[in-house]
């Protein structure tokens, strides 16, 4: 499996509530993108904090299309050192080293395993060189304070424009691969 990380970006790098700033620009061809995304996908990882938002939003969501369906029917790999219990269908608890269980599910035959949000899981597996593809819809707004999804203290990585798409309304889609490290 390749791993896939996909993230809701505004021009000032904010990463922090897409649900509150994303959706004007949200038309029918980001529609579109991300169930191409989806149908790319066999599973998905996610930190505590993203996967607590999405299992209380997916599973009451209803839509034509299915993207609703697919979500709360794929496995969910869920990194947390202080969940207990989780309670949406087909979620599994990773504990243990996480570049081990990562690698562990990227040896797995498959599609895509699609990371979103999740900053400090996104910056750790980007520190071990783990995110094959990194992709951002890069959204035409400067929130002017929020979380970043990069953090500090990552070291510098170089990453190598790979594709690049543009919708109507705005939204960029930036699609990176990491560089080889000599």
């Amino acid at each position: 499996m390749r791993l896939v990380a996909t993230e809701y970006l505004s021009l000032d790098g904010v990463f922090e509530e897409p649900g509150r700033w994303s959706g004007p620009f949200f038309n029918d061809e980001a529609a579109q993108f991300k169930w191409q995304e989806l149908q790319a996908s066999d599973a998905l990882l996610l930190g505590r904090k993203t996967y607590d938002g999405f299992a209380a939003a997916w599973p009451a969501m209803k839509d034509e299309a299915g993207f609703a369906d697919r979500m709360n029917s794929m496995p969910k790999y869920v990194v947390s050192a202080t969940a207990e219990k989780l309670e949406w269908q087909g979620s599994t608890l990773l504990r243990g080293h996480l570049a081990e269980e990562v690698r562990k599910l990227k040896a797995e035959p498959g599609q895509d395993l699609l990371l979103s949000g999740s900053a400090q899981l996104f910056n750790a597996l980007g520190q071990e060189n783990l995110i094959d593809l990194y992709r951002f819809m890069l959204h035409p707004v400067v929130l002017g304070g929020g979380q970043r999804l990069f953090s500090a203290d990552v070291d510098r990585r170089a990453l190598e424009l790979t594709h690049t798409q543009t919708f109507r309304s705005g939204i960029v889609i930036l699609e990176y691969r990491p560089v080889s490290r000599s």
